[in-house]
C-alpha cells in the first residue's frame, strides 16, 4: 500500500493542489514562500495532529465568502427572515485532504471501511479529510449568542455616554480564533475514483461530494498510516521537562531537543529493564537494586544525627509516622543530565586509558549535532512503528488499534539542511530513506511501506535526487478575487530521457539555484558569468538584492532548460550570442554584416524565442518583440543578443555602426575610450594596439572582432576586467544587456506590489479590525 498523491484545497496558500508521491523518497523544493511549509503542515494536521489547526489555516481570499456567511446570519436573526443553517454552505471554502492510496487485494484487511465498492480487485481508493463544522446549527447559535451579548453591551454603554472599545467576537474571525476546535473537527469522505481528474497547469480540480454522502465514522485511516515529523531545527535547546509529554515522548511540535533528551526518549520506550523486563534484565535491575540498597544505608548514616534533633523538638509524636530517608534509583535517570551524551577523543577501538578524553554534546559542531540528532530520530521512528524491543509489550497490552502495526509509514523531515555541510546534506538524503527500512522485519515483509516527505531549499539536496521525485512549489500570482496563491509541478514528465539527462548532468555540475530563486538569468559563457554579476552589483541595486540564480548553460543550449523554465513558471532573462553564420548550408561562423544573408547558429533564438533563423531579422525585431508572455502560466522571458553599437574611436571622425556578435566585443564596442587606456592580458593589450594604431574606424572594428574570435581568451578578458578596481565602475554596460537586466528588475518590482497589493486586500481582519469588503482584483 502506497500514497499515490494527495490533493489539498482551501488551506493556506495551497488553494487547489495536487501533489504526487513517490515510491520511496519525495523531495518539496521551491522558493520562500511557495507553499512548501504549508504542505507539510496540512498532512501533519489531517493525519495525525488535528489539534494545530488555526483560524489561520482558513485560506485568506475565503475570507469574505466565511463572513458573508456570518453576514446572512445575523440578518435573519435580527429580523423577520428565517435561516437554515446548512453545511453546504460552508463546501467552498473548508479546508481539506483528498488521500489517494495504491493498494492490492492482499491488503483488504486494512481497507474494510474503505472499500468503494464489494467487488473491489485491487487499484485506488481515495478518502477526503474535511476540517467542518460539527454542527452547523449549534454553531449558528453559539455565534449569533456571543454576537448579541457583545453588541447588547455596547449599546449599554453607548447609552452612558459611549465606549470606543471594540468586543470580542467582532466578525467570525475572531471567534473562529477562540473557538475553531470547540465548533469544528476532522471528518472523513469516500471519494469517487472515476470522478478524479488530472490537475490543470499545476492546479488540482477537486470533485465535489455527493449531496447524499455522509461521512465516515472515526478515522479509518488512523490504522493504516503512522505520520511521524521532523520539524525543521534551528538549534538545540538545554534539556527541560517541559520538552517532553506526560508519556516521556519528546513533544511532536518540538524541533530543538538536546541529543541527551531524544536517547533518554529512545532509552525509555525500547530499552529500560524496568518496562516489562525479561530475563535478560534480571541482572541490571539486581545490580540496580543493590546499589539503591547500599546508598539507603548511607544515607540513614548520614541523616542520624538531624533525625535526632527533630526527635528532640518531640517529632514524631506518638500518633506520627516516622521518618525516613529513601532513593528511588530509576535506569533512565542515569540520561537525566547535561553531560548524558559525551564525545571521547583518544584512544582507539574503545580502548580506555588515562589518556582518553570526553567533552559534552555541546561541545561538538552544530552540524554534527543535527546529523545525529536528525539521524536517530529516524531510527527512533522506525523502531516505535515496528514495536522493537519493549514498545512491543507496551503496545501489546494497550487498545487492539494501537497494538496494530500500520501497513504505511510516513516520514517528513523539514529542511534538513540547517547547519550541514552541502556533503554531509547529500550524504543525508541518500542514507535517509535506507535507515527507514534498516529493520529485518521490513527487510523481509514487502507489506509494510515507506514513504519519505524531504522539504528543503538546499540545491545540494534537489541536485542528489532524481528529477521524478521532485515536486515544485511555484508562486503564482493573483487571479480575479483572488489573492496569490501556490501551484505544485510535478517534474516526473518534464524532459525526454536523452534531455533530462544532460538538464540532471548540467545542474548538478553548475549547482545553480534555480528550483529557489524568484527569477533568472542565463548566460553563455565564463565572461558573462563573472562579469553580469558585478554590472547588477553596479548598476541594479533591486536586482542585487533580489533572489535570481544565474546559470552558465554553454554555448547556445539555453533551449535544452525550456521544458524546465516553462514548468518552473520563472522570469527569465536569456544573455546570448546572436552566432551569425555562412548562408551556404555549414553555417560556418561570420562576421556579422548586414544583408549578407547571414543565417543565426543559436538554437534559442531560432527554435524558443524570437524564432528567427537570418541575422538580419534578428536585428529587426523590435524590444517589445523579445519578450514571450506565457499567459496561463504567468510569467515571461527575455532574450537579450548583441545589437548594433554606434561608435567612434578618432574624436573629429563621424561615427560608425559597429555590429558586435559577442559579449566580448559589444562591451568593447561601447567603452572603445576607455579600452585605450586598459592594461591587461593577450585580449586587452592587442585591442589597445589596434586602437591606437592607424586604420579607420570601420577597419578597427573589424579587427576587434576578428581578434576577439581568433584568440578565444575569453575567461583571462574578464579576470583582467575584474582587476580594474576603480575604472570597472567606469565600464558601460552594453545595451542589449542593460535593457534585459532594466525588464527583470521591472518584473520583479512589478510582481511584488501586485502581491503586497492583493495580498494586504484580502488579509484575514486582526482582532478588534473591520472586516474589508471583498473587492474584485484588477492588475
Amino acid at each position: 500500500m502506497l500514497i499515490s498523491f494527495v490533493e489539498i484545497q482551501n488551506f493556506r496558500k495551497l488553494k487547489s493542489v495536487r501533489i504526487d508521491f513517490s515510491e520511496r523518497t519525495t523531495l518539496f523544493i521551491g522558493a520562500n514562500n511557495s507553499g512548501k511549509t504549508s504542505a507539510t503542515l496540512a498532512l501533519r494536521c489531517f493525519l495525525s495532529e488535528p489539534e494545530r489547526f488555526t483560524s489561520n489555516d482558513f485560506t485568506l481570499s475565503n475570507w469574505p465568502k466565511i463572513e458573508k456567511i456570518a453576514e446572512v446570519w445575523e440578518a435573519g436573526g435580527a429580523g423577520d427572515q428565517t435561516v437554515e443553517p446548512r453545511l453546504e454552505d460552508w463546501d467552498a471554502v473548508l479546508p481539506s485532504l483528498d488521500v489517494w492510496l495504491e493498494a492490492s487485494p492482499d491488503e483488504i484487511r486494512y481497507l474494510r471501511r474503505l472499500l468503494p465498492s464489494l467487488d473491489w480487485a485491487g487499484g485506488p481508493i481515495g478518502v477526503r479529510l474535511r476540517l467542518q463544522p460539527k454542527d452547523p446549527k449549534e454553531l449558528y447559535k453559539d455565534y449569533l449568542l456571543q454576537r448579541k451579548a457583545a453588541t447588547d453591551t455596547l449599546k449599554a454603554a453607548q447609552g452612558d455616554g459611549g465606549s470606543k472599545i471594540k468586543l470580542w467576537p467582532e466578525h467570525m474571525y475572531g471567534y473562529l480564533e477562540r473557538k475553531l476546535h470547540q465548533q469544528f473537527e476532522v471528518r472523513t469522505y469516500l471519494l469517487d475514483v472515476a470522478a478524479c481528474k488530472p490537475p490543470v497547469n499545476g492546479m488540482a480540480v477537486a470533485q465535489e461530494l455527493p449531496k447524499d454522502i455522509g461521512p465516515l465514522e472515526g478515522n479509518p485511516l488512523s490504522g493504516l498510516i503512522r505520520v511521524d515529523p521532523v520539524p525543521a531545527q534551528r538549534a538545540f535547546r538545554e534539556s527541560s521537562a517541559s520538552n517532553f509529554r506526560e508519556d516521556g515522548e519528546p513533544s511532536p511540535s518540538d524541533g530543538s531537543l538536546p541529543l541527551s533528551d531524544q536517547l533518554r526518549a529512545y532509552y525509555k520506550k525500547h530499552l529500560d529493564p524496568s518496562a516489562a523486563p525479561e530475563p535478560a534484565d534480571l541482572i541490571a535491575l539486581e545490580a540496580i537494586e543493590g546499589s539503591q540498597n547500599a546508598f539507603d544505608d548511607r544515607l540513614t548514616e548520614g541523616f542520624k544525627n538531624a533525625i535526632k534533633e527533630l526527635e528532640e523538638l518531640n517529632y514524631p509524636g506518638v500518633a506520627d509516622p516516622r521518618l525516613k530517608i529513601a532513593t528511588m534509583l530509576r535506569p533512565v535517570d542515569g540520561l537525566r543530565h547535561n553531560a548524558a551524551v559525551q564525545y571521547e577523543l583518544g584512544g582507539e577501538d574503545g580502548e580506555k586509558s588515562a589518556r582518553q578524553m570526553r567533552l559534552p554534546e555541546d561541545y561538538n559542531g552544530l552540524g554534527y549535532q543535527h546529523l545525529i540528532s536528525i539521524v536517530f530520530r529516524l531510527m527512533a521512528f522506525r523502531d516505535s512503528w515496528m514495536r522493537v524491543g519493549k514498545a512491543n509489550k507496551t503496545a501489546a497490552d494497550t487498545t487492539k488499534q494501537a497494538a496494530i502495526v500500520q501497513p504505511l509509514h510516513l516520514v517528513i523531515v523539514e529542511e534538513p539542511e540547517a547547519h550541514l555541510h552541502p556533503q554531509v546534506q547529500q550524504v543525508f538524503v541518500r542514507k535517509a530513506y535506507e535507515v527507514l527500512r534498516n529493520n529485518e522485519t521490513l527487510k523481509k515483509n514487502s507489506e509494510f511501506k515507506t514513504q519519505l516527505i524531504v522539504s528543503t531549499h538546499s540545491s545540494h539536496i534537489a541536485h542528489e535526487t532524481q528529477f521524478a521525485s521532485l515536486r515544485y512549489f511555484r508562486r503564482l500570482g493573483a487571479l480575479k478575487g483572488e489573492v496569490p496563491f501556490s501551484a505544485v509541478i510535478n517534474l516526473t514528465t518534464v524532459f525526454g530521457k536523452d534531455t533530462e539527462e544532460f538538464v540532471a548532468r548540467y545542474i548538478r555540475a553548475t549547482h545553480c539555484d534555480l528550483f529557489f530563486a524568484d527569477a533568472a538569468i542565463l548566460v553563455e559563457g565564463d565572461a558573462e558569468r563573472m562579469l553580469v554579476p558585478l554590472f547588477i552589483r553596479e548598476h541594479f541595486p533591486k536586482l542585487h538584492r533580489s533572489y535570481i540564480t544565474l546559470m552558465q548553460v554553454g554555448g547556445s543550449h539555453a533551449h535544452r532548460l525550456r521544458a524546465l523554465i516553462e514548468h518552473l513558471g520563472l522570469n527569465t532573462l536569456i544573455i546570448t550570442d546572436v552566432d551569425p553564420g555562412e548562408p551556404d548550408g555549414h553555417h560556418k561562423f561570420a562576421l556579422p554584416q548586414r544583408a549578407a544573408a547571414l543565417v543565426c547558429n543559436n538554437h534559442t533564438l531560432k527554435v524558443w524565442h524570437p524564432g528567427k533563423g537570418l541575422y538580419d531579422e534578428l536585428l529587426a525585431v523590435e524590444e517589445k518583440d523579445k519578450t514571450k508572455r506565457y499567459e496561463k502560466e504567468q510569467f515571461t522571458i527575455r532574450v537579450a543578443y548583441q545589437l548594433p553599437v554606434m561608435t567612434k574611436i578618432v574624436a573629429d571622425a563621424a561615427e560608425i555602426e559597429a555590429l558586435p556578435a559577442t559579449f566580448e566585443d559589444s562591451l568593447l564596442f561601447s567603452n572603445l575610450e576607455l579600452s585605450k587606456t586598459l592594461e591587461g592580458g593577450k585580449l586587452l593589450s592587442k585591442v589597445k594596439e589596434i586602437l591606437n594604431g592607424a586604420g579607420t574606424d570601420a577597419g578597427k572594428c573589424k579587427a576587434i572582432s576578428e581578434t576577439v574570435r581568433k584568440d578565444n581568451v575569453k575567461a583571462e578578458f574578464a579576470l583582467d576586467l575584474l582587476m580594474m578596481k576603480a575604472k570597472f565602475s567606469k565600464l558601460a554596460v552594453p545595451k542589449y544587456i542593460h535593457d534585459g537586466l532594466a525588464w527583470l528588475e521591472s518584473q520583479l518590482d512589478t510582481t511584488q506590489k501586485i502581491l503586497l497589493k492583493v495580498t494586504a486586500r484580502h488579509a484575514a481582519p486582526a482582532v478588534g479590525a473591520a472586516v474589508p469588503e471583498p473587492k474584485p482584483a484588477t492588475e
